[in-house]
């Protein structure tokens, strides 16, 4: 049972758009894989194409620096960062925030298109899975048809490695709900409704996450 306090900011999430209420406990069950993951010193990893690619952009910067908290870091890590310079490590000591382990696949160019170039184009973000990835970690799929060959790509290779896989669909069936562990279908068809509603379910989940890690 989430505590009330994440609780909250799916009531809250659900209050403003009801029509997500149809896929609460899957987001729910979305975010406990990805809390356990976290304790267990995982990362997660994030794909998609298009608006679904700016979105894992989205996530990942909502995880890896402050979203609503500041995230002060402790202070063993502020002694230790003077102890190297005091100049230098008291100013990274102001600065620097606690953060998530998290990358977005589509971020890195130079590796994607030499890949796409040399082998396989549909298994770019598979081939960023198959050297970021180990069991315990989460992959993070996004399509709004749930159908994307190169997210199911990337998803059958995570599997297969021994890391979790959470969908973030269309109302459709599809490919990635049957392979991924937890899978949240916006109840919506077409493309952009269904992003619309993306975007306020993984605020919600990072919002809990920053709850329960730094709250």
């Amino acid at each position: 049972m989430l505590d009330a306090t994440l609780q909250r900011q799916i009531y809250l999430l659900t209050e403003r758009y009801p029509e997500l209420a149809a896929v609460r406990q899957d987001i729910e069950d979305a975010y406990r894989v990805m809390e356990q993951s976290f304790l267990d010193g995982g990362k997660l990893l994030v794909a998609g194409n298009g608006g679904s690619a700016a979105d894992s952009e989205h996530i990942v910067g909502e995880l890896m620096k402050g979203f609503k908290m500041p995230r002060k870091i402790d202070s063993g890590f502020a002694d230790a960062l003077k102890t190297v310079d005091e100049e230098l490590g008291s100013r990274l000591a102001e600065n620097l925030q606690g953060a998530l382990p998290a990358i977005a696949l589509c971020g890195h160019p130079a590796l994607s298109t030499a890949y796409m170039n040399d082998c396989d184009p549909m298994l770019c973000f598979a081939q960023q899975v198959k050297g970021f990835g180990k069991s315990g970690d989460v992959f993070l799929g996004i399509s709004t048809s749930g159908n994307s060959r190169n997210i199911l790509y990337a998803a059958t290779t995570a599997k297969a490695m021994g890391m979790q896989v959470i969908g973030l669909t269309g109302s459709g069936d599809s490919r990635l709900m049957e392979i991924a562990d937890v899978c949240v279908r916006a109840p919506q068809s077409e493309t952009y409704m269904v992003q619309e509603l993306h975007l306020p379910v993984y605020h919600c989940w990072c919002l809990m996450l920053e709850e329960r890690f730094f709250g």
